[in-house]
């Protein structure tokens, strides 16, 4: 499977604005990068990957179409699985986006 080419669209656009943003291909998925780190990508395995603090994880994890994020059978701490279609309203990417971004920002760069 490849990445959602219409989400990644979206993803550039909302993130246009972004001095700060690259973005880049990472791991079958388009990733965009804050100094470095990866905030949100969408996914080669479909939907958006959300990079967050482990305690804001849970909270985002109660969404129904949020879970973890899954690499090789083990859950990621600090990282989130939005399950995103052509439903999903600009609100709710935008606040998964600003997550993303949040944490990326937080960290020394690269």
């Amino acid at each position: 499977m490849t990445y959602d080419l219409e989400l990644a669209d979206r993803l550039r656009e909302r993130l246009a604005s972004e001095a700060d943003v690259t973005e880049r291909r990472m791991f079958g998925g388009l990733a965009f990068l804050v100094a470095g780190h990866l905030a949100v990508s969408a996914s080669g395995q479909g939907g958006l990957l959300v990079r967050c603090d482990a305690s804001d994880q849970e909270a985002l994890e109660r969404d129904p179409r949020v879970g973890p994020f899954v690499m090789r059978g083990r859950p990621m701490t600090g990282w989130v699985h939005a399950d995103v279609d052509g439903s999903v309203d600009d609100a709710d990417l935008d606040g998964w986006l600003d997550h993303g971004l949040a944490f990326a920002r937080s960290l020394p760069p690269r």
